[in-house]
């Protein structure tokens, strides 16, 4: 057991230089609450669960063990019988030469979803065992889980984490004095001309990297772009790898064609799917299953098409007719092998692929607000907005703009169409109002919307 022991001691010390995430504040509220369940934290691959879940740990406990499931095999006996949680605390003791403190001690299941038992185990944390403070992560496991019937609905409390954002980037970056300006920004006032510009800089830095954690801590400490883009390879590498472990057989060609062509389909001018994109021969019908596994995985996604705003949402669109984005814009760029000078020319970068990247970095950040599913408005052929969100009941148009044109001849066909309360561009330009249309610049679209659209 002496291996076990110091394993978990090693991970308190080397984990140093984890990156800060904000909702480390979510995990406290969850540890403060009464009549707790256990926390699932869902993600995908390198999104940083297991750091995160970690951090907490050694910040806010005494302790932490961290029972990998993937890593360790022989663990998984311990789940094979009685899954009471005083004996799996006991044996977990045992097995690890530790004590388990049930008032300083973080419990994390890594990789949860190779023992199935395990994740059932979580069922009776939630009703016999909620003096301890019990956490799982996984990659994969909001996909996983769908397929296993011992999965506990209803007893476990689930929290997302996506790529880090650009307000995360700047924390990470030690950026801390223009992240706490930007932070207090609550009007619609344009920024002074210098702060704009170095957000702008540094936005584009983000667009570039990205926000796979493990590529943004590689930039901070090395400032080498092209140590960043061989992580970014490597994540991309695994994807791939995930779509031979855990889909099935018939379904991994298919993963592996949509995932490679997304770069492709986002470079069209209509950047709707086209299956014969894929191959000549490519139908809907026989892609459609692979497409949801991607989505399920948290690793791309769906944009669909409305040609009626109206709520709900998911009733008027064409599940015929969407976009697919990648989780991550970093992840774009090296799949489409974009090189690391397009960061320094700063006319470039954002209309690179025809603005995909603008469109999949605001496709980021609005799920990174939150957003459970993205829309975008056709007209037929006239006019195309690219993103329709809620916001308290208010359908609000969303335009993306690469460069710093005034012109939005799509969001005006909607607005004089459909006189909307509030319509929003986001472009590299700064903060202002332009009649009933509120240019965000993209690094500010974290904190749309500024302004009560009710």
């Amino acid at each position: 057991m002496i291996y076990s022991t110091l394993f978990i001691r090693i991970m308190c010390s080397t984990r140093e230089t984890i990156l800060d995430r904000f909702c480390i504040k979510q995990l406290q509220n969850w540890k403060n609450t009464q009549n707790r369940k256990p926390l699932v934290l869902l993600g995908a691959r390198q999104v940083g669960k297991t750091h995160l879940l970690e951090m907490f740990g050694k910040k806010h406990f005494s302790d932490f063990i961290t029972v990998n499931f993937e890593e360790n095999r022989d663990i998984h006996s311990l789940f094979e019988n009685n899954l009471d949680p005083e004996n799996i605390i006991s044996s977990l003791s045992a097995y690890f030469s530790i004590t388990i403190d049930p008032k300083q001690t973080l419990i994390i299941f890594d990789e949860v979803q190779e023992c199935p038992r395990a994740l059932t185990s979580l069922k009776y944390f939630c009703e016999k065992g909620q003096q301890y403070f019990v956490t799982a992560a996984g990659s994969l496991l909001g996909l996983k889980v769908s397929k296993q019937n011992g999965f506990p609905v209803g007893k476990v409390t689930l929290l997302k984490l996506l790529p880090m954002s650009f307000f995360e980037f700047l924390q990470a970056m030690q950026k801390t004095p223009l992240l706490e300006y930007l932070q207090s920004t609550d009007s619609i006032t344009p920024l002074p001309a210098a702060i704009h510009e170095q957000a702008l800089e540094l936005f584009r830095l983000y667009t570039f990297i990205g926000g796979m954690p493990e590529a943004i801590k590689v930039y901070r400490d090395t400032g080498d772009l092209q140590a960043v883009r061989v992580i970014q390879a490597e994540i991309v590498k695994a994807y791939e790898f995930d779509f031979a472990k855990h889909a099935q057989a018939n379904q991994i060609a298919k993963l592996t064609e949509i995932w490679y062509s997304i770069p492709q389909q986002l470079a069209k001018e209509n950047k709707k799917f086209v299956f014969s994109a894929i191959k000549p021969s490519a139908r809907a019908r026989e892609y459609e299953a692979a497409i949801q596994w991607l989505v399920d995985a948290g690793i791309v996604y769906r944009c669909h098409d409305i040609s009626t705003p109206k709520l709900p949402l998911p009733a008027y669109s064409d599940k015929n007719a969407f976009k697919l984005y990648l989780l991550d814009t970093g992840l774009l760029c090296a799949m489409s092998n974009l090189d690391s000078s397009a960061v320094l020319n700063t006319s470039h970068l954002f209309s690179e692929f025809k603005g995909a990247l603008i469109e999949n970095i605001v496709a980021q950040q609005l799920m990174n607000s939150r957003q459970e599913h993205l829309y975008y408005w056709t007209s037929g052929n006239q006019a195309e907005v690219d993103f329709i969100t809620t916001v308290k009941n208010n359908l609000i148009p969303i335009e993306t703009k690469a460069g710093t044109s005034s012109k939005k001849k799509s969001l005006l066909v909607y607005i004089n169409k459909y006189q909307p309360k509030h319509a929003v561009r986001t472009s590299p330009m700064n903060l202002k109002c332009d009649g009933n249309i509120t240019n965000y610049p993209l690094y500010l679209l974290e904190k749309f919307p500024l302004t009560d659209p009710a």
